[in-house]
């Protein structure tokens, strides 16, 4: 498999997961400036919409949306409890998570990258967003991981996107369960690889 990515962005999740995964990927990098690959494909016609993850097989054909992607990856290792086993109540919660992650969070910080946003509607933006926040914490109240004692991809996910908060000014501080969870996921081995692969290690804890 080959995993199409930009250092930091969204893409960042299917990577953690694949490390946790234990598959053999390989990784080629993707500059926007140029819609070139590191290793020199065509990114415009490998991803039409323009935008990271896309995850290449090995039959050659391509996966995209990383919600799709982790789930992808999760069923072929089912042994490594990245996801519940599909059909039951659990992956449907794990999905419940995997959209409000997408939905809520993700495009809840996205405005928030435009500098030229007006400072009235980075107020509404960040108030928004913390609600959002909020709620994430509460249920992370008590538990390692989003699904309980086992990490899963919606934990990548939210990994991901926290990691953004510093970027967009946005303090953490005042939740502190979701700070703690931050550093918790930033110690596993596979993130660490991942960070590393991104050139993120020195900014994978804020």
């Amino acid at each position: 498999m080959k995993l199409y990515y930009s250092p930091g962005a969204c893409s960042l999740s299917p990577h953690i997961v694949l490390a946790e995964s234990g598959l053999p990927f390989d990784l080629d990098k993707v500059d926007f400036s140029s819609m070139r690959s590191e290793h020199g494909a065509d990114f415009s016609k490998i991803n039409p919409k323009g935008y990271v993850p896309v995850i290449q097989l090995d039959d050659g054909e391509l996966l995209t949306e990383g919600s799709a992607i982790v789930q992808y990856i999760a069923d072929r290792v089912p042994k490594k409890k990245l996801a519940p086993a599909a059909g039951t109540m659990a992956r449907y919660r794990l999905q419940e998570w995997l959209n409000f992650i997408a939905t809520e969070l993700h495009k809840g910080f996205s405005p928030l990258f435009n500098s030229n946003l007006p400072e009235d509607m980075r107020a509404k933006s960040i108030e928004r967003l913390s609600s959002r926040l909020d709620f994430a914490a509460k249920r992370l109240e008590g538990k390692n991981y989003l699904m309980g004692d086992d990490f899963t991809v919606a934990d990548a996910y939210l990994f991901t996107i926290l990691r953004w908060a510093p970027h967009v000014n946005l303090d953490l501080s005042r939740w502190p369960v979701l700070v703690k969870y931050q550093e918790r996921i930033a110690e596993r081995p596979a993130v660490q690889q991942a960070l590393e692969e991104e050139g993120l290690l020195e900014m994978a804890v804020h």
